[in-house]
């Protein structure tokens, strides 16, 4: 289907300037309309939108009670995407998220094997608690993310276009959970930490969603428009000096070609390229979002954090000293700063 409509962009003759145009001014839109229904939450609305015009996943730490599927709700009603929602639990099977197959009769008495679909196929899957599953059900979603299919019974099935999954995590309550690999963590575009909305935006909140009627969602974007708006933003030229500020950033992180001394004695590992081109496809999504044609050094600095800090560890005698990794991220920015 990408490759589908990439050619049919190429067919066609529009303007590359006025497209992004166009872009940035849906994109607005987006925003605005779904920060009228989830509250205080700017930031983290905004790091979901770049992840989703990026084409990427969103791994999101936060308690319970903090609208995280609302937000899912909100955000796949208005970009047209078809969404699911898993609740992880220690019993939860590989085919309870991916399918199976079930042997039914068909004409003449015959026998035959169906597949059935499991609630992974959907274009925005709100994985709830992701680190309560055991480590076979969460490889069977990780590798689905990073392949857009599965394989059950033999068989490979692609997933629907575009395919997104929001990851929940609770940084409370560990007893019984099954922290994500490193490795598979990478798969992540980018880890959002939600916190509690602020006072004004709580009131708010409480007098526009405990009365009679609850702001009704509307669509903005299709889904076919995303996967436009996803090839689009890959197209976008990004300058030398926002490519080397990626490139200090991320290089400055790895232990073994840091300038820094506290990465070298702080950290175990650092980012690897994957972040690099995390980074720069995220920095032309987030000029997109804020009205801009081509992403500015701003723009790197502002998601070096999500980026990188699920990308890196702490050796243990750094975590007995307090240090952590956001003190690390911000000592790695002052290089580019």
């Amino acid at each position: 289907m990408r490759k589908a409509i990439i050619k049919e962009t190429f067919r066609t003759k529009i303007d590359p300037l006025k497209s992004v145009e166009d872009l940035t001014i849906k994109v607005t839109e987006i925003r605005e309309h779904v920060s009228e229904i989830i509250f205080g939450q700017q930031d983290v609305i905004d790091l979901i939108i770049v992840t989703l015009l990026s084409g990427g996943h969103t791994l999101l730490v936060g308690l319970p009670g903090l609208a995280k599927t609302r937000l899912v709700r909100s955000l796949g009603t208005v970009m047209g995407l078809n969404r699911k929602r898993i609740q992880f639990t220690p019993d939860l099977m590989p085919t309870d998220i991916l399918g199976t197959e079930i042997l039914e009769e068909i004409e003449n008495g015959k026998r035959a094997f169906r597949f059935i679909e499991g609630p992974v196929f959907a274009q925005f899957l709100l994985a709830d608690e992701i680190n309560r599953a055991s480590p076979r059900t969460q490889s069977a979603l990780l590798q689905a993310m990073q392949e857009r299919r599965v394989t059950v019974a033999g068989s490979s099935y692609d997933l629907p276009e575009p395919f997104h999954v929001l990851a929940t995590q609770n940084p409370i309550e560990q007893e019984g959970t099954y922290p994500l690999p490193e490795a598979q963590l990478d798969r992540f575009l980018m880890q959002v930490d939600i916190g509690y909305p602020g006072k004004d935006a709580e009131k708010e909140m409480l007098l526009a969603t405990t009365g009679l009627e609850d702001k009704q969602v509307k669509q903005i974007i299709s889904s076919k428009e995303l996967i436009n708006a996803q090839n689009l933003i890959r197209s976008i030229p990004v300058g030398e000096q926002v490519i080397e500020a990626i490139l200090k950033l991320v290089r400055n992180s790895r232990p073994d070609s840091s300038d820094l001394k506290s990465v070298k004695e702080g950290l175990l590992w650092g980012a690897g390229p994957r972040a690099s081109q995390s980074l720069m496809i995220s920095a032309r999504a987030r000029a997109i979002l804020y009205g801009r044609l081509s992403p500015s050094i701003d723009d790197v600095l502002a998601l070096a954090m999500p980026v990188l800090k699920h990308r890196m560890n702490l050796t243990f005698s750094s975590r007995a000293e307090g240090i952590t990794i956001e003190n690390i991220v911000k000592e790695i920015k002052k290089l580019i700063e």
